[in-house]
């Protein structure tokens, strides 16, 4: 039944307020094989056998950028169901995390060049594109979107 086949996606979203200005927290991918070299959201990653999407948002923020995050204070954004005519299913879910305790640092430093903090209205021109248009998803409101490739 491989044609039944789908793979869920977390997408935490850190943003803070500094001298008036809302900004994100971005990670520039290294090594991964997918879309190397340009930023993404920090702390992103695949929901794990037998765990929820909040969950893994915990793991994720945990094992890739050293913060701990409760599961309260995850919250539900945006869903992308995207189909690929090779017949892949992707459904990317991306949550705003309110709050976490500790400093986000690179903890993987094979999959991340580089972490920082970009106002929204001057995000990096070379961040993932499906990226950059589910972040103008989320602050729109838009709770869904789909695309097939």
């Amino acid at each position: 039944m491989d044609h039944f086949r789908s793979y869920s996606a977390v997408f935490p979203i850190l943003l803070c307020t500094r001298d008036g200005r809302r900004q994100i927290l971005l990670h520039r991918r290294e090594n991964t094989g997918f879309m190397d070299g340009k930023w993404d959201f920090a702390g992103s990653g695949h929901v794990d056998e037998g765990e929820t999407a909040k969950m893994a948002v915990a793991r994720e923020c945990k094992e890739e950028l050293g913060i701990e995050v409760a599961l309260q204070d995850v919250q539900f954004r945006h869903l992308s169901h995207r189909a690929s005519a090779g017949g892949r299913t992707y459904y990317d879910i991306y949550f705003e995390v309110l709050r976490y305790d500790g400093a986000p640092e690179i903890r993987e430093p094979q999959k991340s060049s580089a972490l920082c903090w970009f106002d929204l209205d001057s995000l990096p021109p070379d961040m993932i594109p499906v990226r950059r248009e589910a972040l103008f998803q989320v602050l729109s409101g838009c709770p869904y979107s789909e695309s097939l490739e």
